[in-house]
């Protein structure tokens, strides 16, 4: 069976209120292929624009009519790699390139609309050299619990379909909470056949 967990980034979805500066940007400058620019479905007077990183990987961007413009550092948007934003936004986002040895190499600079990016080389991090017991210990995290972190346990798929889970469990939530349990008291094949959006939008003649 094989373990339910992610195995990459399929897309990287940032609000913008400018869709071609953000796209030309990204293709022109960092040189990263226009794959999609469609209304987004399901949601009134919005573009949807994605770019590749990988077959399998995108940066994609989110113009809503709503978007707010106004930016503020520490809030909104950190406004470099180590300062401070509110919890649960991006502080930033760093890019996978293939130029040099070693973990880890990187260099941080400005995107569109206060994006903090970074482009950074190395992969199969040494687990055992980059935990901090210091920083460990100031996390809460004991030595089990250590342990199940590095080494989460497997998947395992149950024989029959779990049940939806009820409305109070404390997790966090994408909508309010009258629509979430209205959805969560659907099937989930009617969800699928209702929510999903899988032809491409093909313009008028």
């Amino acid at each position: 069976m094989t373990a339910l967990h992610p195995n990459g980034v399929n897309h990287l979805a940032l609000s913008t209120r400018d869709m071609k500066g953000q796209l030309e940007f990204w293709c022109d400058v960092l040189g990263l292929p226009l794959k999609a620019l469609y209304w987004m479905h399901g949601v009134d007077g919005t573009y949807h624009g994605f770019v590749e990183l990988a077959p399998d990987s995108y940066v994609a961007f989110v113009q809503h009519p709503d978007n707010a413009k106004d930016i503020e550092l520490g809030v909104t948007h950190a406004g470099g790699p180590g300062e401070p934003v509110t919890a649960g936004t991006m502080q930033h986002v760093a890019f996978n390139v293939d130029t040099f040895d070693g973990f880890i190499q990187s260099i941080y600079f400005a995107g569109p609309e206060g994006l903090a990016l970074e482009v950074a080389c190395g992969s199969a991090i040494p687990v055992e050299q980059w935990v901090d017991p210091e920083v460990q210990d100031l996390c809460g995290i004991s030595a089990a619990e250590l342990e199940q972190l590095k080494y989460p346990v497997e998947y395992s798929r149950p024989v029959e379909p779990v049940p939806q889970p009820s409305g109070d469990t404390g997790m966090p939530r994408l909508m309010p909470e009258d629509h979430y349990d209205m959805v969560m008291s659907l099937p989930d094949q009617v969800v699928w056949d209702r929510m999903s959006e899988t032809t491409p939008p093909v313009a008028a003649d």
